[in-house]
């Protein structure tokens, strides 16, 4: 019997060249058109004409191009750069460790609603305000609080990697580069998205807590009990103990902390205080730059150390910044080959005849399902905005909507896709079937989206300005 071979979606690079490729063929298919502008730059609605002749983009150019579109993106790469090598620095010192570990053990002996719940907002905003895939971590420590509590797997992976997607998908400071995409002020809707995420943690904290109490009542509701799970059965033995060990926070941990959240209130704050000409990303990247190295020195780095630390944020990020400039190119192939604003005009004339609203909950459910096979927010924003700005910008439908559409699309599905390493290591190392984990998830995802239709919705009926 032949075994069925495994669908693997291709790697980003080649998908970005596929986007790239195609883009430079539909400049000879494409008709030739193209909007007047006002001085800052603004499509004027209803000026669109179509040119006399095609202006085609071959693919030998188009390669040529990627120079232009990486050398344009300089400011974002250069700011996703540094702050890849803030995020490698902090998580070298080990302090988000120590933070976390010292917490779980204070709270290891607490009631069990109590425990979950604290559990569980500490595991979102880690992936909020310090989520990577490195958060996989987390999870035997949910194996370890599953057996202490005798509950099933799936509710291991239910507090750790659950509540570190919300808060990595919804965090106020994950999407810059999105928001530099789009042209917003990055970190200006702080404080919305990060009253958005905690709106969010509550609902996944009930949902969580709503599983725990049915299982409780009825052990055979669990989907891990046709896997042979039963509270009964599960035996205590001496890893729980030597893994929660006491643990001692240090000042440096805390201090540590402390600088890299107060460097978000830096960068919203300076600007409206200080009236410089300091551009945003100059300020974003002094910022990242000086915390880096502060931290590092706290931590009692040498400076060769700090420097190889540094060195290697940076090229863990490297291509990233790559994809970020092939998305430029993108931008340029269809606006050189005068067929971004015809394609904005096609897509835009049959949203003239609905409702704002129905455009952005539409976005919302693009970018969701594009997230099933590209996870990466950065990389989906640069295949994705280069379309969608102008097509706001043609709808007058203000960018931090747009920006807070994309978020809400990007935020949810990374919990079913099985593209994501993230996803599918978490229920590797719990021991759930990922059939069980997406039987357990995906109504959750479905009531996620739900929510943030109305929301996206209700924001753009208001023309509601993102703070």
């Amino acid at each position: 019997m032949m075994k069925a071979k495994k669908i693997a979606v291709p790697h980003i690079l080649w998908i970005m060249l596929g986007i790239l490729l195609l883009a430079s063929l539909l400049t000879y298919i494409v008709p030739a058109g193209s909007f007047q502008r006002d001085d800052a730059g603004q499509v004027i609605a209803g000026s669109f004409a179509y040119l006399d002749a095609q202006t085609p983009i071959n693919p030998f150019r188009m390669l040529t191009m990627i120079m232009d579109g990486l050398v344009q993106a300089g400011s974002i790469v250069w700011v996703v750069l540094v702050s890849g090598a803030m995020i490698a620095m902090i998580l070298g010192t080990g302090a988000i460790d120590e933070i976390m570990n010292w917490t779980i053990y204070k709270l290891k002996d607490k009631n069990e609603s109590i425990l979950i719940s604290c559990m569980f907002v500490l595991m979102v905003y880690l992936g909020g305000f310090g989520g990577t895939d490195a958060l996989i971590a987390v999870v035997p420590i949910g194996v370890l609080f599953a057996k202490k509590l005798k509950l099933d797997p799936i509710f291991a992976v239910g507090v750790t990697t659950f509540g570190t997607l919300i808060g990595f998908g919804l965090g106020p400071v994950n999407f810059y580069s999105t928001q530099m995409l789009m042209g917003v002020r990055v970190y200006g809707a702080f404080v919305t998205m990060f009253i958005s995420m905690n709106f969010f943690m509550i609902i996944g904290l009930i949902m969580l807590l709503s599983y725990v109490k049915k299982i409780r009542k009825d052990p055979s509701k669990s989907l891990m009990a046709s896997e042979g799970w039963h509270p009964d059965k599960m035996k205590t033995d001496n890893t729980e103990d030597s893994l929660l060990k006491e643990v001692n926070l240090s000042k440096k941990s805390i201090v540590i902390m402390l600088i890299y959240l107060a460097q978000f209130l830096v960068i919203v704050i300076f600007p409206l205080i200080y009236k410089g000409d300091i551009g945003t990303y100059s300020l974003i990247l002094a910022v990242s730059f000086v915390v880096t190295l502060v931290v590092g020195f706290i931590a009692g780095f040498s400076p060769d150390k700090i420097g190889a630390e540094f060195a290697k944020g940076v090229s863990g990020m490297t291509f990233v910044a790559f994809v970020i400039g092939l998305g430029r190119t993108l931008s340029i192939i269809l606006v050189d080959g005068n067929i971004i604003d015809s394609i904005v005009y096609t897509l835009t004339q049959p949203l003239m005849h609905v409702s704002s609203s129905v455009t952005t909950v539409g976005i919302t459910g693009l970018v969701a399902l594009f997230d099933l096979i590209i996870p990466s927010n950065t990389s989906k924003a640069a295949i994705l905005i280069p379309i969608l700005k102008p097509v706001l910008e043609t709808l007058s439908i203000h960018p931090t909507i747009g920006v807070q559409a994309f978020q809400y699309g990007d935020a949810f599905t990374n919990m079913v896709t099985p593209v994501l390493g993230w996803m599918i290591g978490s229920c590797m190392t719990a021991g759930v079937p990922f059939q069980k984990w997406l039987k357990w998830v995906l109504p959750k995802v479905f009531i996620f989206l739900l929510l943030s239709f109305v929301i996206i919705a209700i924001m753009t009926t208001i023309n509601f300005v993102a703070f």
